[in-house]
């Protein structure tokens, strides 16, 4: 092995022959464990939630892959509709033309181009992470395969009457000019103006004043409401308003809707561009009134001279029409939430159009029930609750967009407006007996792409198919998402696997949080704070990452900001700290559900970390790769066993942590035990052994087989984690412990041994490493050189402590530097003394010439003062009453001891405090 570990040197090379090999594959043996892969949008890069995700699911599949499961994590990217079109409309546009010129046809083969050129940059990206997904299946959601399941769907819905074509209202992209998810509006805070406007009753008999953020939308208004119970209004309920500037009358109604204390309590109701509007229009049977076109200007349905006015031009002449006639009651200033499209950033308007909706409801019930009974399981459970909250509130579900990259609806018109869905149009014609001369158009929208995304698990093992890896790896065993996706993801899975499959999707649901900075904030370009996962790996130079922060901010002020904190942050830019930190980094913060700072000084650790297990592991082949391990009877030593004892014990622990998906706790487990126990501790432990030419042959034996089988099973135990370090090592140390293989990924999980767990050699060893830190941390107060041998002596030691010194001569000669030991009788007076407790034994080394006298009164002092002041607060605890009289009696007698060791330290202090007294003035 190399002197020093070099990430970039290995980890190109490993992932190039784990992939060309077809390790990645199913196995075919074993109980079958399945991930489906949330399939990143095709136009993606990664970021670091997809990092975060992607460490996740790989430690799952490598764990299980180890554990002799026939794994199949499948792989794949989604056609992503809006964005991809959007990102080929840009080109077009930079080459002076647009799709409309190009024509449909020619702008889908452009797309195609596109993809075949720039789409596969995430799954690249994804490879850099060390993920193990059988590329060979990778699948793309505009496949041929997955698009005939998607019609297929689509048609047996719209026969079982669970589709259909509807005129409601959806979020309406003004720019894109399509209707879009919720999850594609963002919700921006911004400064605003509420406006306060008179309302003439009918009657002539005064007016009612109406606030609203958007004046344009009164040109639709259908109504005003007013809370029944409401004193002030509710005798109004039936008569009518004069709509100002529309010269239409609409009626006063009374909702429950409405809240009193808002406002003046009454309310502009506009069916047709309000979602709660609408459903307040459909309770009370308004008409629903669109003055809107889809690029968001003024329609015929309103007064000519409003006609063709963009909204905000139309808001402009609205209000300063309504101030003349003295119907503007007043202005506020107001913050609002501004809807927005994600990509567009157009104002989203709530637009009444005609669309293809699919009956939720229905769908939902099953889906319900199946988390109710336990057959999907959210971890965190909570998560369960937000599901619940959703579906049990379902709407029906807009499932058409007005793009051409996507999947085209199946349906065809007729001049008269029938619809007709089919598989093609000669299918159309053939089942409904239509002529050839009879026009027939087909349907111009596509499908939303959470619809073809809802077939995930099934469309990609070959559904409508029938065939062996349906059977096998469907349900999947655990679906790994976030939480902002529960609804338009999970949901949508779980409905169409059980109306289609007949059973659940997958059986439990992962949920994990979101990755934020260091400080707990959310990452974003405007933030300046977005960390990329390759960055960390590599490393960046800081004016490319200054650049790359601060690239198309329209805001220059934002832009100097965002330098000048990541000059602060990253004087020297990012060090490159490899895949396995990265990986390891995520892992220890991936406690259940929560979202998870991501601090570059834990990425700095665990690159140290690795560092550890290089080293270790260079010191454990220089001490067996030129011994014969095979022949002979070894003895093991104390050491010996405590060693593998914990190895055991860690080994259950990690299990158990992979089976309640807490990577931080197994993460933990590992870190703790191959730095602090095996390298910290055993290689030391292991030195008086290998180092000592008296040492029996067995006993050296039993010690390098040790060696080198705990960290042969440290390194697989570590390898879903750590995947890179662990194989380029393994491939060294594996023949040496009798693990010969092809790659450590193939290697099985390391099986339990009970019998290894020796409570007792784990008791001593604690017990030896106490001794030892008691000596260390006299040496390192009193600036005694470590390379000083000292003569300690012992009291208060009992008959098992006395055996036990007596066993670890060796031990404390090399590990504590110590000459000699000396175990004092209660009668004999110890010389002065420098002193450390552990538990009731008193450690002491002489002073004489080895100590700073001086310095070592100042020490104590400062000890006698803290143990002072912890009698007096268990001294004003243990006389309160309340306290000794309510407590539980054995917390009580826990407070007495407490204070009891206390008083016994502070006198043993005082009385090391006159022995330094009386040796300096000797």
């Amino acid at each position: 092995m190399d002197k020093n570990f070099s990430p970039a040197d290995i980890e190109a090379r490993w992932y190039e022959q784990w992939e060309s090999r077809g390790y990645f594959a199913p196995s075919g043996q074993g109980p079958a464990y399945c991930i489906p892969i949330p399939p990143p949008n095709v136009t993606g890069t990664l970021h670091m939630g997809h990092g975060f995700q992607q460490a996740i699911m790989d430690a799952l599949i490598r764990y299980h892959r180890m554990r002799g499961h026939n794994t199949l994590w499948q792989v794949g990217t989604d056609h992503a509709g809006i964005a991809t079109q959007m990102v080929v409309e840009r080109q077009l546009e930079a080459e002076g033309t647009t799709r409309e010129a190009l024509g449909r046809e020619a702008f889908i083969d452009r797309v195609w181009d596109w993809k075949a050129e720039s789409g596969g940059a995430i799954t690249q990206q994804l490879r850099r992470l060390g993920t193990s997904p059988d590329w060979a299946r990778e699948r793309f959601t505009m496949d041929p395969g997955l698009s005939e399941a998607v019609q297929r769907v689509f048609i047996a819905l719209h026969e079982q009457g669970l589709i259909y074509r509807g005129y409601r209202l959806v979020n309406w992209d003004p720019k894109f000019l399509t209707a879009i998810s919720d999850l594609e509006v963002v919700q921006e805070e911004e400064t605003g103006s509420l406006w306060h406007l008179r309302y003439p009753l009918s009657s002539g008999k005064g007016h009612l004043i109406v606030a609203t953020t958007r004046p344009e939308t009164m040109l639709g208004d259908t109504a005003v409401a007013v809370h029944p119970d409401d004193e002030r209004y509710r005798h109004l309920a039936g008569e009518t308003i004069d709509l100002p500037l529309a010269g239409r009358t609409i009626p006063i109604i009374a909702d429950d809707y409405v809240d009193p204390e808002f406002g003046s309590g009454c309310v502009k109701i506009t069916p047709a561009h309000d979602f709660n509007d609408y459903a307040m229009g459909e309770r009370h049977d308004l008409p629903m009134i669109n003055v809107l076109t889809a690029e968001a200007k003024i329609n015929d349905e309103a007064p000519e001279r409003f006609r063709g006015l963009d909204r905000f031009d139309a808001r402009a002449q609205i209000i300063a029409e309504l101030e003349a006639a003295g119907l503007l009651d007043k202005i506020e200033p107001h913050t609002l939430k501004v809807p927005r499209g994600d990509r567009s950033g157009a104002v989203i308007e709530p637009w009444l159009t005609p669309q293809w909706y699919v009956d939720a409801k229905k769908l939902a019930e099953p889906a319900i029930k199946a988390v109710e009974t336990g057959a999907i399981e959210f971890v965190p459970k909570q998560w369960e609750n937000t599901y619940f909250a959703w579906m049990r509130d379902i709407q029906d579900w807009c499932i058409s967009r007005q793009l051409w990259w996507g999947h085209r609806i199946p349906a065809w018109y007729d001049e008269a407006g029938n619809v007709y869905v089919g598989e093609s149009e000669a299918a159309v014609r053939e089942a409904h007996s239509i002529p050839d001369d009879t026009p027939l158009r087909q349907d111009d929208d596509v499908l939303d792409t959470w619809f073809s995304s809802a077939l995930w698990t099934f469309s990609t093992l070959g559904w409508p198919e029938k065939n062996d890896d349906l059977s096998a790896f469907h349900p999947a065993s655990v679906l790994v998402t976030g939480f902002d996706i529960i609804f338009f993801w999970v949901a949508r899975m779980i409905m169409m696997s059980l109306h289609f499959m007949e059973e659940v999707p997958f059986h439990a649901v992962y949920v994990h949080g979101l990755v934020r900075d260091g400080e707990g904030q959310k990452m974003s370009k405007s933030k300046g704070n977005v960390l990329d996962p390759i960055d960390l790996i590599d490393g960046i130079e800081l004016e490319a990452l200054i650049q790359k922060r601060t690239s198309n901010l329209m805001q220059p002020q934002l832009a100097a900001k965002i330098e000048k904190a990541t000059r602060k942050q990253f004087p020297e830019g990012i060090t490159g700290y490899g895949t396995d930190a990265l990986r390891y980094t995520f892992y220890s913060l991936a406690s259940t559900g929560r979202d998870i700072n991501f601090d570059i000084g834990r990425m700095e650790g665990y690159r140290n970390f690795g560092n550890k297990i290089w080293n270790a592991s260079r010191y454990v082949l220089s001490h067996t790769d030129s011994h014969n391990l095979s022949e002979g009877d070894a003895t093991l030593s104390l050491a010996d066993r405590w060693i593998q004892s914990r190895l055991e014990t860690t080994l259950i622990a990690v299990e158990d942590a992979y089976g309640n998906y807490r990577f931080d706790l197994a993460s933990q487990a590992l870190y703790d035990f191959v730095w602090n126990e095996f390298c910290d501790w055993y290689l030391e432990l292991s030195k008086p052994v290998l180092w000592d030419d008296a040492t029996a042959t067995s006993e050296q034996l039993g010690a390098r087989r040790t060696l080198i089988t705990v960290l042969e099973k440290s390194l697989r135990m570590l390898h879903p984690f750590m995947p890179f370090l662990t194989e380029e090592i393994w491939q060294t140390v594996s023949p040496l412990a009798d693990q010969e293989g092809e790659s450590i990924m193939l290697a099985p999980w390391p099986g339990r041994q009970k019998d290894r767990v020796d409570a007792e050699s784990e008791a001593e060893i604690e017990w030896l490493k106490e001794i030892i830190v008691g000596i260390r941390t006299i040496r390192s107060e009193s600036n005694i050189p470590p390379a000083t041998e000292l003569p300690v002596f012992i009291v208060n030691a009992t008959e098992l402590d006395r055996e036990r010194f007596s066993r670890s001569e060796a031990y404390l000669g090399r590990l504590a530097k110590v000459s000699g030991i000396t175990v004092l009788s209660g009668e004999e007076p110890p010389p002065a003394s420098l002193m450390a407790l552990c538990g009731d034994l008193e450690i002491m080394v002489p002073m004489a010439g080895v100590i700073d006298i001086e310095a070592e009164l100042k020490r104590l002092d400062k000890e006698i003062e803290r143990q002072e002041k912890e009698v007096a607060k268990l001294d004003g605890k243990l006389s309160n009453k309340a306290f000794t009289e309510r407590a539980p009696t054995d917390i009580v007698e826990a407070e007495k001891h407490k204070k009891t060791m206390a008083e016994t330290a502070l006198a043993t202090l005082g009385r090391q405090r006159t022995q330094i007294e009386e040796l300096r003035s000797a």
